[in-house]
């Protein structure tokens, strides 16, 4: 039997890179997987119609997580597509560097309503529709909490946040037999990166030069850790943030 098979799980910004792959991968593993996204229908309809293709169950729902009524209904239409939730994956997020000088409270608020409060909302949302035998909540954080990298104090600043969180989370929650781990990827090649001219770029050669495993890592890479942190066989782990970034650190 797949392992979770008849459960029903919850991917926010799941259209494209890191969160598609995830979604598809606990499809290939008998989840019924929400496909949510922000903005790019495209991208969640052609995520769906993969996961269909193959055998699997899927629904793309819109919603901004840093909006309350989003998130709402987000677990509204889940709950009436697949009934309660088992798994909720918290892959939506936005990014953008700039030196100190560069910070504005415009930036600062977008990236911590979206990578933070949206967190806790669907978090809190997700919660209240767990089964009474509880469920996995998989963060997606970042490595660029432990490489302090330049120019990115606020994106960095909101994935220390989703650390902390995780680790107070799975204390509060776990009572109710609501495990809460993060994955932390290194350096990944998604749609986002390739926009930022990452790919090709001295940045590129330089964080391929420091990790261990001698390359950029590939979406394919983190999903299978969040199909383990799903599933029963990380039944006795929570609080954990794992880094999966082919040794960058």
């Amino acid at each position: 039997m797949s392992k979770l098979s008849g459960k029903t799980a919850v991917v926010t910004g799941a259209s494209k890179g890191i969160g598609a792959a995830i979604a598809k991968a606990l499809a290939a593993e008998g989840a019924a997987v929400v496909v949510n996204y922000a903005s790019s229908r495209e991208g969640a309809d052609k995520v769906v119609a993969e996961i269909v293709a193959a055998g699997g169950k899927a629904l793309a729902v819109q919603g901004d997580v840093s909006k309350g009524a989003d998130v709402t209904r987000l677990f509204a239409e889940t709950k009436a597509a697949f009934g309660p939730v088992d798994v909720l994956v918290n892959n939506a997020g936005v990014y953008q560097f700039a030196p100190l000088d560069g910070v504005t409270e415009d930036e600062f608020h977008r990236q911590f309503n979206t990578n933070v409060l949206g967190l806790l909302l669907a978090t809190q949302e997700a919660a209240r529709h767990f089964n009474p035998e509880g469920g996995s909540i998989i963060n997606i954080s970042s490595g660029a909490v432990s490489m302090n990298l330049p120019e990115t104090a606020t994106y960095t600043a909101t994935k220390a946040s989703v650390d902390a969180i995780t680790r107070v989370l799975s204390k509060e929650l776990g009572p109710r037999k609501i495990r809460v781990n993060a994955i932390s990827p290194g350096a990944v090649e998604t749609e986002g990166v390739h926009a930022m001219g990452i790919i090709g770029s001295d940045f590129e050669k330089h964080l391929t030069s420091q990790t261990p495993l001698g390359r950029m890592g590939q979406p394919d890479d983190i999903a299978p850790v969040a199909v383990f942190l799903a599933s029963a066989d990380s039944g006795w782990l929570t609080g954990e943030v794992i880094l999966a970034s082919g040794g960058l650190r």
